[in-house]
């Protein structure tokens, strides 16, 4: 695989570490004059003269997975999970600024009245359940432990009635599936707060290469059904209604996209649910045109953590299992510094 500047760039002398775990303004004014002269300084090329194009994949890279005190910070077995992991991310950017064609970063995009949210369900006291700690399975519904709260039909626009049918058709299903559990999490992601946000050092890293390289950063948006989650970019968790009515469609055309590529680099947040599902939906969908095209898929083991909330879960093992089944079907999986185009 040759493209031009074969040779890793440095670091920008922007580029502050201790700052990853934080959230600050991007000057873009002043990061793209710099990254115009990165460019002519190192003779970085646009992306459209690329002998082999590359992707980047970003699996929700947001505020609300990676910044402490946040909703649904990621910190892994150390407890500094997500922040770790994006001081190697950007500079996997960085050094391989004139490699990458295209960085596409998905958006975990949500609303309160969502499936896996807690006012979307209520119990016997009209209690809502308690974010993280909760799974809801159809003996809960069946017991009448949960239920759906009704009042957040109208919001909705469904009839309280299908709202029932297709919340224990959902569970149902994910059970079916071999799929987590329905987990209730915190509110995370929500549309116009600043956890939707791209972290701030990821961000401009991304951007920085956007200008460098002439290249249209492409935004995947994803999680904004209130009828199911969607944990991979790829395919919502569920795509039928309890009536076999379609609720939401796999997005073939980012497949079609990703296979098309000589190479896809993947990385972010959770290593144990949106990467871990991302990658198995790109993998299917390989497995379906031609099982040798896993090899030019990289997973940067460095560059992401599973969900662990001490005393509570702990998805790390079900994250390990699933990258060894990525493996041996020949996917690759790296270190972000041993990755050499």
């Amino acid at each position: 695989m040759t493209n031009q500047n074969q040779a890793q760039l440095p670091i920008p002398s922007h580029f502050n570490p201790n700052s990853v775990g934080e959230v600050w303004r991007v000057p873009y004014q002043q990061r793209a004059a710099e990254a115009r002269e990165w460019a002519n300084t190192h003779n970085i090329q646009p992306t459209s003269t690329d002998e082999s194009r590359i992707c980047l994949l970003l699996i929700d890279v947001q505020n609300t997975f990676c910044i402490p005190d946040f909703e649904l910070f990621v910190g892994g077995k150390s407890g500094k999970g997500a922040i770790e992991d994006n001081v190697r991310l950007c500079e996997f950017i960085y050094r391989n600024l004139g490699k990458i064609t295209t960085i596409i970063p998905t958006l975990d995009t949500h609303t309160a009245m969502q499936i896996f949210h807690p006012i979307f369900w209520i119990n016997s006291a009209g209690e809502h359940p308690i974010p993280a700690a909760t799974n809801i399975t159809p003996d809960d519904i069946d017991k009448g432990i949960w239920k759906v709260n009704p009042a957040v039909a109208f919001s909705l626009n469904y009839s309280y009635e299908f709202l029932e049918k297709h919340a224990y058709h959902y569970v149902k299903k994910l059970s079916q599936n071999g799929k987590y559990p329905l987990t209730v999490w915190s509110y995370h992601s929500m549309l116009g707060g600043i956890g939707h946000a791209l972290v701030s050092a990821v961000e401009e890293a991304i951007f920085f290469h956007c200008i460098a390289r002439n290249s249209q950063t492409q935004f995947e948006m994803k999680g904004d059904n209130p009828l199911t989650e969607n944990y991979s970019i790829l395919r919502p968790e569920v795509m039928d209604s309890f009536d076999d009515l379609i609720i939401a469609e796999k997005n073939s055309f980012l497949i079609q996209q990703l296979l098309e590529y000589d190479a896809v680099v993947i990385a972010g947040q959770a290593k144990s649910h949106c990467v871990a599902w991302t990658v198995d939906d790109l993998l299917t969908d390989i497995q379906l045109v031609d099982a040798s095209l896993a090899k030019k898929v990289y997973l940067l083991d460095d560059c992401t953590s599973p969900v662990v909330v001490p005393g509570i879960v702990d998805y790390s093992d079900a994250a390990s299992d699933a990258y060894m089944r990525f493996a041996n079907a020949g996917m690759n999986v790296v270190k972000s510094v041993d990755l050499v185009f």
